[in-house]
């Protein structure tokens, strides 16, 4: 199932994920009002849709995305744009399951958000970021500075910042901003297989699970600990020894099915 727009694409897959693609390639799918505004409704009508509990964000053509599009703000008279309104990272947050960056290509500044607002990411080896809003003068505003802190350390969150330098896929993956590198052929297949697998998963526990890992990624340890018994409590309560069984046996029919012959 595919639904139409004008600045992304949306493709429903019977897996149970989806894949929204950014598809401005000529303007490398920088972040418009309008763009911004599609995939804000784009992601509300698939957290409402049970049969997408992953979701595959990508670009179109040689780019992830190169940032706010800054044709509009030399015409804009909003504040900043209007980048405050139609937040895509407050839109990817507020979808449950897990969100996979496939990153195709440059992904710049305000690209660099959106990419950390992934759960993890998937690189192409022509995948390449950069976050240049202090040479621009410019600061973040969609979470940039705390994500990548959060996601490759202060140090070398402050190289990346203050310098504006290019981080390749490689670098990036040694520096663990990136989960995996692909060749560009691989990338879709290579996230499209992680989607399979954690779709798999029992769909309320896919869920909470990244919400324990969320929430608790944020608390001090013994107060993440606290976190997780009490979630663990209220889950494991409601789960039967039969339900055990039936998701035991579904999950090893699952992976003799997919095991290579």
């Amino acid at each position: 199932m595919t639904t139409s727009y004008r600045t992304i694409e949306v493709h429903r897959h019977p897996d149970g994920f989806a894949t929204l693609v950014l598809n401005r390639p000529e303007q490398r799918n920088t972040l418009s009002n309008e763009l911004r505004g599609e995939m804000v409704a784009a992601v509300a009508a698939l957290e409402a849709d049970p049969g997408v509990r992953v979701l595959i964000l990508t670009g179109a053509g040689r780019a992830f995305s190169a940032g706010m599009d800054l044709d509009e703000w030399r015409t804009s008279d909003k504040l900043a744009a209007g980048a405050y309104e139609n937040d895509p990272v407050q839109a990817l947050g507020s979808f449950s399951g897990p969100v996979i960056g496939a990153i195709n290509g440059m992904a710049v500044t305000g690209g660099v958000e959106v990419a950390l607002a992934c759960d993890l990411l998937v690189a192409s080896t022509e995948a390449r970021f950069a976050d240049t809003h202090a040479h621009v003068g410019l600061l973040p505003g969609w979470g940039g500075s705390v994500r990548m802190v959060r996601r490759i350390g202060l140090a070398r969150a402050k190289e990346l910042a203050l310098t504006g330098r290019f981080l390749g896929a490689e670098e990036a993956l040694a520096w663990g901003f990136v989960n995996h590198v692909v060749p560009p052929e691989q990338l879709m297949t290579k996230a499209e297989s992680i989607a399979r697998q954690m779709a798999a998963a029992v769909p309320e526990t896919l869920v909470a699970y990244k919400r324990v890992l969320d929430e608790g990624a944020a608390l001090p340890f013994a107060q993440a600990l606290a976190l997780e018994r009490q979630a663990s409590l209220e889950n494991n309560a409601r789960v039967s020894g039969e339900t055990i069984d039936a998701h035991v046996a579904a999950m090893v029919t699952r992976r003799k099915k997919d095991a290579p012959r």
